[in-house]
């Protein structure tokens, strides 16, 4: 399994402006089920604040910038997302925060998995408890 890493994107280069994609096969190491964006955040506010069981996400800051937070319990880890193409991987079981939004940030996510409430740890210490389970 692929821990949690910056993943570079293709970028074609264009006097009249830059392109990305995204498409099966390429860099992100899952299907795509869902897509969603944050955007509108207010100043100082964060997101997240949450893991999931066995969902892979993809984050990419489209516009602005923002921090990425991951925690395994055993230390945070910040991902600073500044570029459009490039990403974080998020397997899963890693507790993350998005926080330090730039004005007009755009996080835009792909996750492997429909959207299921089942698959969320939202209570920090009852999600400590299922990472030591899992590694005892």
């Amino acid at each position: 399994m692929l821990g949690p890493q910056i993943i570079k994107l293709p970028k074609v280069s264009d006097p009249r402006g830059n392109l990305t994609y995204i498409q099966s096969g390429g860099p992100v190491p899952f299907g795509v089920r869902r897509v969603y964006y944050l955007y509108d955040v207010p100043g100082g506010e964060s997101r997240g604040g949450h893991a999931h069981l066995s969902l892979e996400q993809f984050i990419i800051a489209v516009s602005g910038s923002f921090d990425v937070v991951l925690d395994r319990g055993a230390g945070k880890k910040i991902f600073p997302l500044r570029r459009a193409d490039q990403g974080l991987y998020v397997p899963p079981m890693y507790w993350r925060e998005l926080q330090n939004f730039s004005s007009g940030a755009v996080c835009l996510v792909l996750a492997s998995e429909p959207y299921d409430e089942s698959d969320y740890y939202r209570d920090y210490s009852s999600y400590l408890d299922a990472v030591a389970s899992r590694e005892s």
